[in-house]
């Protein structure tokens, strides 16, 4: 379970200037959730990780205003990615999401994206890549030092 926190901000797709970004990851391999952890800190965002989807959106729940970036595994036991993401667009959240999957079908991309999903990465994936990939969602106000 994420440690949590609390947030009495309201719900919005950018957070308030001067603070760091806060994402929630969540990925049913307890290795890649570390490894994760360990560079999104170095970057200066704020990680909580989560170990499946029901986890994440019950996560997300208690706390919308609390997460700029959902980052999902598509695989995942209980609530997978796909099924995450369409519970989720069922609330008032209001951050980003991105999705990671070693393999996709290609009707799930599809979805995914009529979903609202912003971008979807391929395992392994490479840290230039996600570096760039949160550059390009996330605001540079809320990238904290590098």
């Amino acid at each position: 379970m994420p440690t949590k926190t609390s947030d009495t901000s309201t719900p919005s797709s950018r957070p308030p200037h001067g603070r760091p970004a806060r994402v929630l990851y969540a990925e049913d391999m307890a290795d890649l959730r570390e490894v994760m952890r360990l560079i999104l800190q170095s970057e200066g965002y704020q990680i909580e990780t989560v170990n499946d989807g029901a986890a994440a959106l019950r996560c997300l729940r208690e706390n919308l205003a609390g997460f700029d970036l959902l980052i999902t595994d598509h695989h995942m036991p209980e609530l997978n990615g796909l099924e995450l993401v369409h519970q989720l667009r069922t609330t008032p959240y209001r951050g980003k999401i991105m999705v990671f999957s070693s393999e996709l079908d290609p009707e799930v991309h599809r979805e995914y994206h009529r979903l609202g999903v912003q971008v979807i990465l391929p395992k392994p994936i490479r840290p230039s890549v996600l570096r760039k990939a949160l550059e390009d969602l996330l605001p540079a106000a809320l990238r904290g030092p590098a």
